[in-house]
């Protein structure tokens, strides 16, 4: 019951949460450079092993090069997962180990500032994990043209949508432990079952409707034709379920996180 009038309550929404998003940048500049070696490194690593080696079997997918398919496909994927663990790991830090929840709320600052500030700057990071490999692809001239610098905000939007729903169980996560049923409930079957590495044609017809209705497979569609130079189709859809999904999402991370921390 307590949690379902959180539920009702509905987020008291503040510019506040700019304060939360401020702090965790100054902290990631003191390791930015590590940071994003690892953006540039692993991308080129998935292309190569992937891209190349397999690539060599796959031939043409939908038209396209295996090699240009997949890199549309790994940026939806980094931003998934770079948005992901900052609100897993790095969030649930601040959450527990560090206190530093605690102590923003003693603050002028409330639980939904600090919880918005939180998702915010996962969708930064999953943003910077994103342009990174947007431009590796670049370089390796797997992006058709300018038209894929419509993906930034698409991206900068999923990883809301993402982060949100990693904020959910960091809100109700007693251990780190306790991620790993997320990975592997959650984050693994959304992987493989949203046209990363391959085409939702493949799939039998039940589990490619059933796709339908995962946030990452409506990212991927949205950004594969702005990386390859498709054309979209039904953007509004795609970019209805993405923001459903991270107001969605926020709004019960808030609730959750108003029950633990508000007494």
């Amino acid at each position: 019951m307590a949690v379902i009038d959180h539920l009702r309550t509905a987020p008291r929404l503040s510019f506040r949460f700019i304060a939360v998003w401020l702090r965790n940048l100054k902290v990631w500049r003191k390791l930015m450079l590590p940071s994003l070696l690892g953006n540039f490194g692993e991308p080129v690593l998935y292309l190569i092993a992937l891209g190349y080696g397999l690539g060599q079997f796959v031939g043409e997918i939908d038209g396209m090069r295996y090699m240009v398919f997949l890199a549309s496909g790994i940026v939806c994927s980094a931003a998934m997962t770079g948005a992901t663990f900052e609100a897993l790991y790095s969030a649930f830090t601040r959450l527990t180990t560090q206190q530093t929840w605690a102590a923003m709320l003693a603050a002028p600052m409330n639980v939904d500032d600090v919880v918005l500030g939180e998702i915010a700057w996962a969708a930064t990071k999953a943003l910077i994990n994103a342009s990174a490999i947007v431009l590796v692809a670049s370089v390796l001239g797997l992006v058709a043209g300018p038209q894929a610098l419509l993906v930034l905000p698409v991206i900068l939007l999923a990883g809301f949508a993402f982060a949100g729903l990693a904020m959910i169980i960091t809100a109700i996560s007693p251990s780190y432990d306790f991620f790993l049923y997320y990975f592997t409930l959650v984050m693994t079957p959304m992987l493989l079952l949203s046209g990363v590495f391959f085409p939702l044609s493949g799939l039998p017809d039940a589990v490619a409707l059933g796709a339908q209705f995962l946030p990452l497979a409506h990212v991927v569609m949205l950004v594969r034709p702005l990386m390859t130079g498709g054309v979209v189709e039904m953007p509004l859809l795609h970019l209805a379920v993405v923001a459903g999904y991270a107001a969605a999402s926020y709004w019960i991370a808030a609730a959750l996180a108003r029950k633990r921390l508000v007494r």
